[in-house]
């Protein structure tokens, strides 16, 4: 009885510590800021970008798929770096930054290989912000994919 009470309160303790996925599909286009910040800088970097999309999304971090784990030379998790992602959401675009955590590969075969990436968010600002919380309160109107975790380990 006394284990089945511990093991309630640490269910309990860990759903408000973690927070809750949304499973969704998703367009998403992520680039890394340019080293000299001048507007044509900024565009170019923001054309040297990968495309995938995400798998789920977290008031705290995102999952998505991307063909390449890297945009040039600049590997997308790993180092610190900070990542500029743009969404594609039902209530609008979402532009964030997000920091690359982990990573894992998933495919058979060269043709359908992919990349699992698991992203800490780092910062929503303005209307981006506004429309983000909207989709975490309202969702797409339609059940949400079936949400798949990429745990790998602990931080």
């Amino acid at each position: 009885m006394i284990r089945s009470l511990i093991n309630r309160f640490s269910r309990s303790l860990n759903e408000k510590m973690v927070s809750s996925r949304r499973g969704h599909q998703a367009p998403i286009k992520i680039w890394f800021d340019p080293d000299i910040k001048t507007e044509r800088a900024l565009e170019a970097a923001r054309a040297a970008c990968v495309l995938g999309h995400t798998v789920d999304i977290s008031r705290t971090g995102i999952a998505f798929l991307v063909p390449s784990i890297r945009v040039k030379e600049k590997y997308l998790v790993g180092h610190e770096r900070m990542l500029n992602v743009e969404i594609d959401l039902p209530s609008g675009k979402i532009n964030m930054r997000v920091m690359g955590k982990r990573y894992e590969m998933v495919g058979e075969h060269s043709t359908t290989e992919r990349f699992h990436v698991g992203a800490h968010i780092v910062e929503v600002a303005g209307e981006s912000k506004e429309n983000f919380n909207s989709f975490l309160r309202r969702g797409n109107g339609k059940s949400g994919l079936p949400s798949v975790g990429l745990e790998l380990g602990s931080d």
